[in-house]
């Protein structure tokens, strides 16, 4: 047996040999140089080394730098207890999420969107913490989006009924605590949900109607697949991550040929 050696010592060793070679390694610590065996890097490189002292809450904002692009925001939020979670589509909604939310009984993650979107509501349309609004009725296909996502979704539609296919249209403006009765409907009604979101797959809307009708009714998802955002124009961005009319089309015809609906 060789001797025994803590992995915090190889750790700190490790990085100062990294540090010698590799310019952009920097160390955050928080007044724990001496236990995380990165006191040598301190010493060594110690413009490379940025203590925060005893603000550990903020280390990982202080490592992440000025991160703008966020696309976990709601699979966080959603993750918490007693939170609401609110991501209205036109300004009529946006308007009127932001006096529910202030009027709410509780903590509210209010998620506001940055690229011009249709105008679908009236002033005077009542909007209510976890309900969702269906825009245009179909009979072949669900689809579901929130915020910018649902011009989005409602220009699919038009597109999809020049081909024949008649597309719901949801707008889900409420992710928690979300519709699962208008859901659990179309998914009755329908023969397939496409979902789309300026999200990650994973924890967002995708994961909140599959919670919802698992077993009922296939269910695709269009959205941003296991990448980090990046900064640019939105109509620019929603192109590159394929988050277009076109694309939820696409998608569509895709269930409907293998699945053999059409």
């Amino acid at each position: 047996m060789k001797a025994i050696v803590a992995p915090r010592d190889i750790f700190g060793q490790t990085l100062l040999e990294i540090g010698a070679v590799n310019k952009r390694l920097f160390v955050v610590n928080a007044d724990l140089s001496g236990a995380t065996k990165t006191d040598k890097f301190r010493a060594r490189f110690g413009e490379r080394f940025i203590n925060v002292g005893i603000s550990e809450q903020n280390m990982a904002g202080v490592a992440a730098g000025a991160t703008h692009q966020s696309l976990d925001d709601l699979a966080l939020m959603r993750a918490l207890p007693n939170m609401t979670v609110l991501a209205p589509s036109d300004q009529v909604e946006t308007r009127k999420a932001v006096l529910k939310a202030v009027e709410h009984k509780g903590p509210v993650y209010l998620r506001i969107g940055r690229m011009g979107c249709p105008v679908f509501f009236r002033e005077d349309t009542e909007f209510e913490i976890g309900k969702a609004y269906v825009l245009k009725e179909g009979t072949d296909v669900t689809l579901i989006a929130h915020g910018s996502m649902v011009g989005v979704i409602y220009e699919a539609a038009l597109l999809l009924e020049k081909k024949g296919v008649q597309a719901r249209v949801v707008d889900m403006p409420t992710l928690k605590p979300i519709d699962e009765a208008t859901i659990i409907r179309s998914a009755q009604e329908t023969k397939v949900i496409v979902t789309a979101e300026d999200h990650f797959l994973y924890g967002g809307l995708y994961s909140a109607v599959c919670e919802v009708v698992a077993g009922l009714t296939p269910v695709r998802g269009i959205a941003v697949r296991d990448r980090f955002g990046e900064s640019g124009a939105p109509e620019e961005l929603f192109k590159k991550y394929g988050l277009t009319a076109e694309k939820v089309v696409e998608e569509v015809i895709h269930v409907f040929n293998k699945s053999g609906v059409v």
